[in-house]
């Protein structure tokens, strides 16, 4: 709020002090009525002021336009006001810029009277457009022209064009749109069903880090080694012990190789059967065997001793069971852990679930859903819910509540696990409604109100009643027609304007 109050007193406070070198139409000559028109087309909105005209008089004429792309002021260009009377004589006068962005000053001077029509035209390198008015009449004589200015219909609020240029201003239409009735719940998001998993050791050791060990918020592949488990060695425990064994095992690999070669020989000599060979073999395979088993284990017991140790093929790999983000990491490298102990919580963020929390009174009504969209904070645009996976059927008996869960896609990671966000069940078919943008409806006062574009910089309170809301539009019930054009950025700041006191009739001076 303070935030809104101090860009008004700026932009105010520079309305009331800028200086423009077109000079003004209230006071080329008083008492000459002021015609003021607003038109729009596909390209621009063209606010125009100028003085009545008549013959053989000048009239300066204060000419705005803004560009309906981003709601700016034309910045260049060659402006061109032309009257064309109905035995079609042409008059022509331009300027060749703007005074300053978004103003054109051109002096007109008409050379006949009676009725015209008058065309502004703008010619620039990036925007050239024409707005048309019927019905313009330049008066013989000054005493033909008339006195007083038209009396305003309503109430009207003025916003000036360098106020409006100055802020997120836009206007928008009231059209007829198609809506749908809808209600709007509170929503948890949750991981989808097999959407996350907890990862164990697979038996008592020592947790070895791999090349990247993952951190929190990490996102891995399902089958990715996160880590590796060096299991401790059996008894003996003791590295005496192992190398003793090793000892004892070589030992008998040496004998057994010896065993063979005698074997070999007797065969050959015909002193010995030949599965007296076949044993001293056998013998001598598993007596290698048994060494090469005694030194896996020195190098496992080495390796169990140190996180950086390499225990071969004795050391187990922890493999991601799914896809997702490292949502919870409860061990480091160089732990010793216990057979089954968590190591890691993996959620997968990119396809979650939305739970609406319904109140049980809707129950009936949810017969007829046919859709949802979530309002995610951060986001103008609502995004649709995705698919339906369940309507409760069980009512929480603490909270009167049911749940409605969609499926949705979260590849851009807009939603957070956890994150409370809003979600709007649509509960019927689509109706046509006359419709405006949500933003254009503001609290004044608790009573829902638009500020409609009456003209150029002169904008009207209506009250309204609102209806159905469906993405970032509204549906309005009473108090608008089709076609009026409201203030669907800076509305705000509208109501801030028709509060103070201290704006000036006039905030610009031509």
């Amino acid at each position: 709020m303070k935030r809104w109050l101090l860009i008004f007193a700026l932009v105010i406070l520079a309305g009331c002090t800028q200086k423009s070198t077109v000079t003004a139409a209230k006071t080329a000559e008083p008492g000459r009525p002021t015609e003021k028109a607003t038109l729009w087309s596909a390209k621009t909105e063209l606010y125009l002021e100028y003085p009545t005209l008549v013959k053989n008089q000048d009239s300066r004429f204060a000419i705005h336009l803004t560009r309906l792309s981003d709601f700016q002021a034309v910045p260049t260009g060659r402006s061109e006001v032309q009257l064309t009377y109905a035995d079609g004589t042409v008059e022509s006068f331009s300027s060749p810029a703007p005074s300053k962005a978004g103003i054109f000053g051109v002096t007109v001077t008409p050379k006949r009277s009676g009725a015209a029509k008058m065309e502004i035209r703008l010619t620039s390198p990036s925007l050239s457009d024409t707005h048309l008015l019927e019905g313009v009449t330049v008066y013989e004589l000054m005493a033909n022209a008339p006195t007083e200015e038209k009396a305003p219909t309503e109430e009207t609020i003025n916003f000036t064009k360098e106020q409006q240029w100055a802020l997120d201003f836009a206007t928008d239409l009231a059209h007829s749109g198609t809506l749908r009735e809808s209600l709007e719940v509170p929503a948890e998001v949750t991981p989808r069903s097999g959407g996350q998993a907890e990862v164990t050791a697979p038996l008592a050791g020592r947790l070895v880090a791999g090349a990247a060990f993952p951190v929190l918020g990490a996102r891995v592949m399902q089958g990715q080694v996160l880590a590796t488990v060096i299991p401790p060695t059996s008894v003996p425990s003791d590295r005496a012990s192992l190398d003793l064994a090793k000892a004892e095992t070589q030992a008998a690999v040496d004998y057994a190789r010896r065993d063979r070669e005698r074997a070999s020989r007797l065969v050959e000599a015909g002193a010995s059967p030949a599965k007296r060979l076949d044993e001293a073999r056998t013998a001598e395979t598993a007596a290698e065997a048994r060494v090469h088993a005694a030194e896996e284990r020195i190098r496992q017991f080495d390796s169990s001793r140190s996180a950086e140790g390499n225990a071969g093929g004795a050391a187990f790999s922890i493999r991601a069971p799914i896809g997702g983000i490292i949502a919870e990491t409860m061990t480091a490298p160089g732990a010793n852990l216990k057979g089954g102990e968590i190591l890691f919580r993996i959620i997968d963020t990119d396809r979650i679930y939305v739970s609406a929390i319904v109140p049980e009174a809707y129950y009936p009504r949810l017969r007829n859903l046919s859709g949802a969209e979530i309002q995610i904070p951060g986001l103008n645009q609502p995004r649709p819910a995705g698919r339906l996976i369940s309507l409760g059927k069980v009512v929480d008996p603490s909270s009167r509540t049911f749940p409605v869960v969609y499926e949705f896609d979260n590849t851009d990671g807009r939603i957070a696990i956890n994150q409370t966000v809003t979600i709007r069940l649509f509960l019927s078919e689509s109706r046509q409604g006359l419709t405006v943008p949500e933003s254009a409806i503001v609290d004044d006062g608790g009573r829902p109100v638009v500020f409609v574009q009456v003209a150029g910089e002169s904008f009207a309170r209506r009250a309204v009643g609102v209806g159905r809301k469906q993405g970032d539009v509204a549906e309005v019930l009473s108090g608008l027609r089709p076609n009026d054009r409201v203030v669907s950025k800076g509305a705000y700041l509208i109501r801030l304007s028709a509060m103070s006191s201290q704006i000036p009739a006039h905030g610009h001076v031509h």
